[in-house]
């Protein structure tokens, strides 16, 4: 059996019904061979990013388990974007959903198709928020600080928003017992 790894995921949705469309990557994750999820974190509104005509983005973090190395992952991860139609026209552009790999296990990975952590991840209230809220002590890696630090400085420089419902997420399959 191969070594079983502990990733973070970004998600994020803004076009047609987000928090259905988050609730569907998120089981769709759970149900690929390889990928366990193991927790969710709550879902919070924000405004968009970079190309900003367009609605607010609903965003969560995901943590999983997972035998897959991390360019297996991204694949997985791409095929579940497809089958959920993401279009990408514009960049940072409106999308029916985003899945991001933030964080995997504490590798540093710089590749042209793969940058881990996430390049972004640490300037971005959106991700590091729900991050912290599943694990606030993770070190973010070639960095001093942990995850819970750089949220709480970065919820006082942005805005976000806790939404009131939580999804729903009940693990009644995982790869490690097939």
């Amino acid at each position: 059996m191969s070594r079983i790894v502990t990733a973070y995921l970004g998600l994020g949705a803004n076009l047609g019904d987000p928090l259905s469309q988050l609730q569907q990557a998120i089981e769709s994750i759970h149900y690929t061979h390889g990928i366990c999820v193991t927790r969710i974190s709550s879902v919070y509104k924000t405004a968009p990013v970079g190309y900003e005509d367009q609605p607010s983005f609903y965003n969560m973090v995901v943590e999983v388990h997972t035998t897959l190395s991390p360019f297996q992952l991204l694949s997985s991860l791409l095929q579940i974007e497809k089958k959920m139609h993401r279009v990408r026209e514009v960049r940072w552009g409106p999308r029916t959903i985003d899945i991001d790999i933030l964080l995997y296990d504490q590798r540093i990975i710089q590749h042209d198709d793969l940058q881990i952590p996430h390049p972004r991840m640490i300037e971005r209230a959106f991700v590091m928020v729900p991050l912290a809220e599943l694990n606030s002590e993770i070190m973010i890696p070639d960095s001093d600080q942990t995850v819970g630090h750089r949220a709480a400085q970065l919820q006082v420089e942005q805005e976000i928003r806790l939404l009131p419902s939580k999804l729903q997420f009940h693990s009644n399959y995982s790869f490690l017992s097939t």
